[in-house]
């Protein structure tokens, strides 16, 4: 085979078998494409796995492409998967294929904001399929990436959407793989912060990834006994934080775990980042944690500590439930496993991409599950509430 591009290398236990277009022969073949876009988290290689799997029983060979989309265009990079180079994979996280959220196919600006792609970059897509004989293919992404993938299908293409996500923001979707590792990874950070916060009397601030949604932030601390979670979805106050701490102490409890969402806003309605991403166009999160735990310690004089998990929540093997829920992904999007599939002659289309993924999913269930959590069993989520909440 080919080598890899300068900059891009691959595992050595598949650079062997990576191609470019130019090294690849079509014939009459039925063949699948698949790729993974945006940011990594555990399970896609399930995914991959399980294309692979249900594809070749219906006598469909497997192609991958690398870096997401952008191996679609000039320069086309792409692997041919079969069983040998995707056994082992299931617990591995990351991607064999490798993964990009930024450069010419950035679909999206901030929250929904739609970037209409380049319509040359969709005819080059389009001749690598023809090229290829790319009878459908399968797009593994979050909200960003499935807008391009909704183009895709918008200009023709056969594509199917599969929801990937840590954050667990997409609508019509009760769990996007990825999201259960990590409330697992924020979860044993709390374990592990409550044994020290409780020794030292401290403060702890444990700052969680989610982008714009709270989910890992209201399932890890309710997992992890978080005493204080703020996500954006409920507006809060350093007020009642404090108040919250404070009713902690006249109960006997001399330490805090507080739990805040990237995005969480802060009382102002302002949003913490730390700079922008030009080539995707997104600003990054983060911060927060940090300005919280100052606030706190400047208002109460308590010893106060902020950690920040950042990209231990993508890493790592994945929770049981994850490999479980990517592997009937990868198995759905294929034919075989569709009891009613979705076709374009004779195979692929996503008429659902946009209607069912390409949306976050709205805040108010969110907001209410926490707040009937608050009420119930002690969490203060920063708002105020009719009656004390102890714990």
């Amino acid at each position: 085979g080919a080598h890899a591009t300068a900059g891009y290398r691959l595992p050595l236990a598949l650079s062997s078998r990576f191609h470019t277009r130019t090294h690849f022969t079509t014939n009459q073949t039925k063949r699948i494409g698949i790729l993974t876009s945006g940011g990594d988290c555990p399970e896609l290689n399930a995914v991959i796995r399980g294309v692979v799997k249900s594809s070749s029983q219906l006598g469909y060979d497997c192609v991958g492409f690398i870096k997401g989309y952008e191996g679609l265009v000039d320069p086309v990079q792409y692997l041919p998967l079969n069983h040998k180079n995707t056994t082992g994979i299931l617990n591995r996280g990351g991607t064999i294929l490798g993964s990009t959220n930024k450069d010419r196919f950035a679909a999206t600006v901030g929250v929904q904001d739609r970037v209409e792609l380049d319509p040359d970059l969709l005819a080059g897509v389009r001749t690598t399929l023809e090229q290829l004989s790319i009878s459908g293919l399968i797009c593994v992404g979050g909200d960003g990436s499935l807008a391009v993938a909704q183009q895709f299908h918008e200009y023709g293409l056969p594509v199917v959407g599969v929801p990937k996500t840590i954050d667990n923001d997409l609508s019509a979707t009760a769990f996007t793989f990825g999201f259960d590792s990590a409330v697992a990874c924020a979860t044993d950070a709390l374990d592990r912060l409550h044994t020290t916060a409780a020794s030292h009397e401290r403060i702890m601030v444990l700052e969680v990834m989610g982008r714009h949604a709270g989910w890992i932030a209201l399932h890890a601390g309710i997992a992890g006994g978080g005493d204080v979670i703020l996500i954006p979805e409920i507006p809060w106050t350093f007020e009642n934080v404090c108040h919250k701490i404070l009713d902690r102490e006249s109960h006997g409890k001399r330490f805090t775990l507080v739990v805040v969402a990237e995005s969480a806003h802060l009382p102002t309605g302002d949003m913490v980042t730390c700079g922008q991403d030009k080539n995707a166009g997104q600003v990054r999160l983060g911060g927060i944690g940090t300005m919280v735990a100052a606030e706190i310690e400047q208002r109460l004089h308590r010893e106060t500590r902020t950690a920040v998990l950042g990209h231990l929540q993508r890493g790592g093997p994945p929770t049981t439930f994850d490999r479980v829920l990517a592997t009937q992904f990868g198995d759905a999007c294929c034919p075989a496993g569709r009891r009613r599939p979705l076709r374009r002659n004779g195979l692929l289309s996503a008429a659902y991409v946009h209607q069912r993924t390409n949306h976050r999913r709205g805040q108010s269930s969110l907001a209410g599950r926490g707040r009937r959590c608050g009420r119930s069993i002690g969490p203060r989520f920063g708002h105020q509430l009719r009656r004390p909440c102890s714990r």
